[in-house]
């Protein structure tokens, strides 16, 4: 972190933190911008890090073509996307940032990845033309933008053909997201989280105070750094801590990923709560969302697994009620690690 502004970083922080529109760009220099993306921007690349590692397991990729950064600020979200999934069948990287600073940076930083990927820069009155018929990646952007912002920007992820995007993982966020969802489920079928088209249950009366919301583990290496040490003191953030909220969406039907094993499912939102002999996970399913009660007798070897966060987010149950019977990660374990589940 040699060369971290860390006034720099405080002030962009406060800003994040507010939580409100964002007349005009933030950045004041590409000092500014290095200080973010070495920092602040690498925590949100630990978020990408692990909706990526969802989409590998389910066996999704994005469709073939370009591949638009929206919004793109330092570029990490559309790096982690290339670096991960894209690479290969994107033709062509396009960035829009409201900051040319912003857009000069990002691309710079992805010439030196990607150096034989085609590259463009995209004007802020061309970025609906550029989304149409590519993967659109869109970074933590909804608190940011006003309510007009949000309109202009649903339109421009109408005319994608596929959309990733990671939000906070706020209360606010989170509806705002599942809003988003819901405007787009006529053109685009959801990949992830969610496990079913359906309406959102978490929209139904009584649900209200639930969002939807899943937590990045960061590499462990950076609990012995004391760079990272001095970052998290000066600016106050639990490295330990990284909530978030997704929606992957996807114009293509079922047989174009036939690897995509969510039908059925139930997707477990949060952390499940771990209590004495047994644990409450609180999941999502084409029928809407329930808490679980899910005891120990009836887990095994796996309760300890699901409470060390090796298991994922996404299971098959078999239910009496509230009350987990049998629970199978999805994917499955490897079969040196898997333990059967039930009575």
């Amino acid at each position: 972190m040699e060369g971290v502004d860390w006034q720099t970083l405080e002030r962009l922080r406060a800003v994040f933190l507010e939580g409100a529109p964002v007349r005009g760009a933030y950045w004041k220099s590409r000092a500014d911008l290095a200080s973010y993306d070495a920092t602040l921007g690498e925590r949100i690349g630990w978020k990408w890090d692990a909706v990526l590692g969802e989409l590998q397991r389910l066996g999704w990729t994005p469709p073939p073509g370009p591949m638009l950064d929206f919004g793109c600020g330092s570029g990490i979200a559309g790096r982690r996307v290339l670096s991960a999934l894209a690479r290969g069948g994107c033709s062509e990287l396009r960035l829009n940032d409201k900051s040319p600073l912003a857009e000069e940076f990002a691309a710079e930083k992805a010439r030196t990845l990607f150096p034989d990927l085609p590259l463009r820069i995209i004007p802020g009155g061309n970025v609906e033309a550029a989304a149409e018929g590519a993967t659109v990646v869109i970074s933590h952007v909804l608190g940011e933008l006003p309510e007009a912002g949000r309109e202009r920007l649903r339109e421009c992820v109408r005319r994608a053909a596929a959309v990733l995007w990671v939000e906070p993982g706020t209360h606010a966020d989170s509806h705002a997201l599942i809003d988003m969802r819901e405007a787009l489920l006529a053109e685009f079928r959801p990949v992830a989280p969610c496990t079913h088209g359906s309406a959102c249950g978490l929209r139904t009366p009584g649900n209200e105070r639930h969002w939807c919301h899943f937590f990045g583990r960061p590499p462990w290496e950076i609990f012995a750094d004391p760079e990272w040490a001095a970052f998290a003191d000066r600016m106050g953030i639990d490295l330990r801590s990284l909530p978030f909220s997704y929606l992957i969406l996807d114009r293509r039907d079922r047989a174009a990923n036939p690897k995509e094993p969510v039908e059925g499912c139930t997707r477990v939102l949060g952390t499940p709560r771990f209590y004495k002999g047994y644990a409450r996970l609180f999941g999502c399913r084409d029928d809407g969302v329930t808490e679980f009660n899910w005891a120990k007798r009836h887990a095994g070897p796996l309760f300890k697994r699901v409470k060390n966060e090796e298991a994922g987010s996404l299971f098959r149950l078999e239910t009496e009620e509230a009350e987990i019977q049998s629970l199978e990660p999805v994917p499955p374990l490897p079969p040196e690690e898997s333990e059967t589940t039930g009575d």
